[in-house]
């Protein structure tokens, strides 16, 4: 008898989903269809690819409403904001079927009498995707749309909190007339996924999750030689400098700090504040926070909804705990939020000051809705404290001045840097972390150096 997944909805406590894992012969069977399927459909030409391609995003987005709503339900996010999760899947999958002709196309050496040379870029076989269930459907199509494009095939394991999400991929690719075995998804339990992971049948393994899955993946594919992807953890900072316009700065750096109750990889974690605006800053981030509505996340007026689980929520509450008995202060009052209650993934807000580098909340990546807020002197202070972290996806400075910002910018530790926004990612751009924020790339036209290899022909004419 096969194993059950059971999706529990943080909405309301109670099983959303059912789903049996896939046994080992499943697996079996599903690695063997995707390296044969693999082989036909890396001989499609791009333009080929992208109109099957093209056509799943099309039968994606017109069963926008369905899936909006089955997210909600699966991770908690409120329902006024999940068909955002639909639109940016549609950007990055439409960006990155246009990015490949030129990103794929041969590479064409100066001429060389009697030789003909060319470096031509090949698909890997077949890639396997590990997405988390956070932002769902952005991470994952990060790397399958690119990886179908390129030619490989797919089969991607998504969260046990997600599982609907890999199968509405997958059925929008059936719909668009993908060939079978191309894209496939496999529910796991752990030890399956570490044991695919190591797989001779899989040629690369792309990872969204915490730094321990990462190490996992690291270990799994020790000797293999395999390509790996991995977007782990991450602290994000942002800087308010004193020329900074500090209405936007507000609006801006809080709501990256607690969109989707905080679970998101580039969220902002800390904030640090000129000493000339810190006051200003503190008071309107307190206002902003006390304005929003704690709920059910399958009602409208809910603008933060509840975190995935009891045990996430608990975790924060422990982080705010130690530092309010080190001297942080907390500014919001759980008690204004008559949904926070203990032993349940309802959990207030918090902005927290009197915060600084031997608490948890400033150093842990707590993946939930609190802020810490420090104030510093001088940029050259915000710079040691952005840096001062095991984590580096991104990092944001709010100035007027642009020029300041980018030198700023240039001394970051980080894998995408914003001058005036955060918690953000452009198609166009490549996505990648330093430190325990990962390695490799996904988007922007340099994702698909990742996800192919390249093959050079030297040929000497007659």
């Amino acid at each position: 008898m096969s194993k059950m997944l059971k999706t529990i909805s943080p909405i309301n406590g109670e099983v959303y989903v059912e789903r049996p894992l896939a046994d080992a012969d499943k697996i079996t069977q599903a690695l063997a269809h995707a390296k044969a399927s693999q082989q036909a459909w890396a001989t499609k030409s791009v333009a080929e690819r992208a109109e099957v391609c093209s056509a799943a995003v099309d039968a994606f987005v017109a069963n926008k409403e369905l899936i909006a709503n089955e997210l909600t339900w699966q991770m908690g996010r409120p329902i006024r904001y999940s068909l955002g999760e639909v639109g940016g899947y549609e950007e990055r999958a439409r960006y990155m079927i246009g990015a490949a002709p030129d990103a794929l196309k041969s590479l064409q050496l100066e001429e060389k009498t009697g030789f003909t040379r060319y470096i031509k870029r090949e698909a890997l076989g077949v890639v396997f995707v590990v997405a988390p269930w956070n932002f769902p459907f952005m991470t994952a199509v990060n790397a399958v749309m690119p990886a179908l494009m390129a030619g490989n095939a797919v089969v991607l394991k998504h969260s046990a909190q997600t599982p609907l999400c890999a199968e509405r991929m997958v059925e929008s690719f059936e719909k668009a007339g993908l060939p079978a075995g191309v894209f496939q998804y496999l529910h796991l339990s752990h030890a399956d996924t570490e044991s695919i992971i190591a797989s001779d049948k899989v040629n690369y393994v792309a990872f969204t999750g915490s730094v321990a899955g990462g190490e996992m993946v690291e270990r799994a594919t020790a000797g293999t030689f395999k390509g790996i992807g991995l977007e782990l953890g991450g602290k994000d900072p942002a800087y308010i400098r004193a020329d900074a316009d500090i209405d936007q700065a507000v609006d801006t750096a809080i709501d990256g700090a607690f969109f989707n109750s905080g679970q998101s990889c580039c969220g902002i974690e800390r904030i640090y504040v000129h000493e000339v605006v810190y006051d200003e800053f503190v008071e309107k981030a307190v206002a902003l926070v006390k304005s929003y509505v704690l709920g059910r996340s399958d009602e409208e007026a809910t603008t933060l909804g509840p975190v995935v689980k009891t045990s996430a929520a608990e975790f924060v509450r422990a982080q705010v705990k130690d530092a309010l008995a080190q001297g942080a202060v907390a500014h919001i009052d759980a008690s204004d939020f008559a949904m926070a209650k203990s032993d349940t993934p309802y959990l207030a807000p918090q902005v927290l000051t009197g915060v600084d580098h031997t608490m948890r909340i400033m150093q842990e990546e707590s993946f939930g809705p609190v802020v810490g807020i420090q104030k510093v002197s001088n940029d050259e202070a915000a710079i040691a404290l952005m840096n001062d972290s095991e984590f580096g996806l991104t990092a944001s400075v709010f100035t007027s001045d642009i020029e300041v910002g980018i030198a700023i910018g240039e001394r970051l530790e980080t894998g995408t840097f914003f001058i005036n926004r955060c918690d953000y990612l452009d198609p166009a751009l490549a996505w990648t972390g330093v430190k325990n924020s990962g390695k490799g790339c996904t988007l922007s036209s340099l994702g698909y150096d990742y996800l192919t290899r390249p093959k050079s022909f030297h040929i000497k004419l007659p």
